[in-house]
């Protein structure tokens, strides 16, 4: 078994047990045949195209001949990955998974029926990214699901089972693959109950980057799917509470999903709390102040900065960051020279992009876009460099990418100094009595989101002990890596991590490398 994953939202991947010869990917057939690198290195790689409805409206749209392709790769032990979405796009929900993923599960199944050995693992796998530059990534990966004849003989589609009972058991894995997919990322109806869902999880544990990506982003998905900030009366989909999981991070060996099909497919049963009423949470929903806190030119942990840091200690804190940005300034200069060539040639080409389509198929193939021509222009701009400096161009090979890597870093503690310079004196000149205003205001806030969070969700009472390096329910590899990467871990890291070549100490996940935060999204992107 493997675990395969590519640059894209959400993917699903078949390996079989035994040891496979061959990895097939898949994409959408309007990246083939093309006179570019990035079609030449998909065909190369043996990709099948997948044809799209929305890509051929005639109705020629006929996928046959790959899908039974792909059945075959899987029977002779391969593996294939396929992306049950559709597409990677930018948009706040989850597109409805396509059947597709299901009913070639049932097909191989079905072709393998007479074998008691042969097993079929699924692996579903999302990926979560601001999708701006020097942004953090999660991949999220869930239990893998083991399918055979014997144990899910309702997928088999031949007798003694009914057509009926076969579309069921494949709309029933669909919904639970779904149900996997989305428990990694975070998904809902519009931007705005994404911001709100946002704005309720800093209030209710601001810990920043003292918690890990992957419980940020779970806790973030629990209050934009199930808390009902769509309205009153709008449906919510129930997940798993956070508590389950911490059965499974004790417990290593239980590493497979269970699933068989649902009796009762499509009457999803939600367990109601009545002390916690739709209306409560839309009129929470409207108090938030978010849009407050965004004229002040604030954050939320600024405000709790505020109770704790006299406004001296704020005017030192600016003085000590002013001669920082002149020093960082000087430092980055150099490179940002050697970065310019790379910068340009990305925007010219993915403005160029944007205007050969709409807008859901162009912003499918932005990342792939900069990443390709950004690696174009990079190796342009290293070769050029030598070819200059030739007698020392073994030296020259060597300096250029490691000053263009520390220009980034530096510029990142650059783009950070400012904005905290902006921040700080935005707080000092706020008047005591606004400010106490906004202290009054959280705390009201606060406790209502905190009933919300352990009484409609079934969060931790205590987030930030629950969230802690030590009790989080995540997994944890090591002390440098895996779950805990890019995590604050105390004020002994915070102080001798200062400053990382690798990555920069960020204060919170929404940080990227940006003048500005983005908070408002278009809603519209048809």
């Amino acid at each position: 078994m493997s675990i395969l994953f590519r640059a894209t939202a959400k993917h699903v991947s078949y390996a079989r047990t035994t040891k496979r010869n061959f990895i097939r990917l898949t994409a959408k057939a309007t990246q083939f045949g093309k006179r570019t690198f990035q079609s030449w290195l998909i065909e190369s790689a043996g990709t099948l195209p997948i044809k799209r409805r929305k890509d051929h409206p005639e109705g020629e749209a006929d996928n046959t001949v790959v899908m039974e392709a792909l059945v075959k790769a899987l029977g002779e032990g391969d593996a294939i990955c396929l992306f049950p979405e559709g597409m990677s796009r930018y948009h706040p929900s989850v597109a409805p998974m396509k059947t597709g993923v299901a009913r070639i599960a049932s097909d191989v199944l079905t072709g393998q029926k007479d074998n008691p050995d042969f097993r079929l693992t699924l692996l579903t796998c999302s990926i979560t990214h601001r999708q701006h530059f020097r942004s953090d990534v999660l991949v999220s990966f869930n239990p893998p699901l083991q399918l055979s004849p014997e144990t899910h003989s309702s997928l088999l589609n031949c007798a003694p089972n009914e057509p009926a009972i076969t579309q069921h058991a494949v709309r029933s894995l669909t919904t639970f693959l779904y149900d996997q997919i989305t428990q990694g990322t975070i998904t809902a109806p519009s931007w705005k109950i994404i911001r709100t869902a946002k704005a309720a999880a800093r209030i209710y544990v601001p810990l920043g980057t003292g918690m890990g990506l992957g419980d940020w982003v779970r806790v973030v998905s629990r209050f934009a799917s199930e808390a009902g900030f769509g309205g009153v009366g709008q449906q919510r989909s129930r997940k798993p509470s956070l508590h389950g999981s911490t059965i499974a991070a004790e417990n290593p060996l239980i590493a497979t999903a269970q699933w068989q099909p649902d009796p009762k497919l499509g009457e999803e049963e939600r367990p109601e709390n009545n002390s916690i009423s739709d209306e409560f949470v839309e009129t929470l929903a409207k108090d938030l102040y978010q849009n407050h806190i965004e004229r002040l030119g604030l954050k939320d942990f600024r405000v709790l900065q505020y109770d704790t840091l006299s406004r001296r200690r704020i005017a030192l804190r600016i003085l000590v960051r002013i001669p920082l940005v002149a020093a960082l300034s000087i430092l980055a200069l150099p490179g940002l020279v050697l970065w310019l060539p790379v910068f340009v040639t990305v925007s010219y080409f993915t403005k160029k992009h944007k205007k050969t389509g709409p807008v859901w198929d162009t912003y499918d193939e932005i990342s792939q876009t900069k990443l390709i021509y950004g690696l174009a222009a990079g190796l342009a701009t290293w070769l050029i460099a030598c070819v200059t400096t030739l007698p020392f161009a073994p030296v020259t090979a060597a300096l250029v990418p490691a000053l263009m890597w520390m220009t980034l870093r530096w510029t990142e503690d650059l783009v950070a100094s400012v904005r905290s310079i902006v921040a700080l004196t935005r707080l000092l000149l706020i008047g005591k009595s606004d400010m106490n205003k906004t202290l009054l205001w959280r705390e009201d806030i606060h406790a209502r989101v905190m009933r919300l969070a352990t009484e409609r969700l079934e969060l931790p009472a205590t987030p930030e002990d629950f969230f802690s390096t030590k009790s989080s329910p995540g997994p944890r590899w090591d002390t440098k890596g895996g779950a805990d990467k890019g995590r604050t871990q105390g004020l002994w890291a915070r102080g001798t991590r200062y400053f990382s070549l690798r990555r920069r100490r960020k204060r919170d996940w929404n940080e990227t490398m940006r003048w500005y935060d983005q908070t408002y999204l278009p809603e519209d992107e048809s």
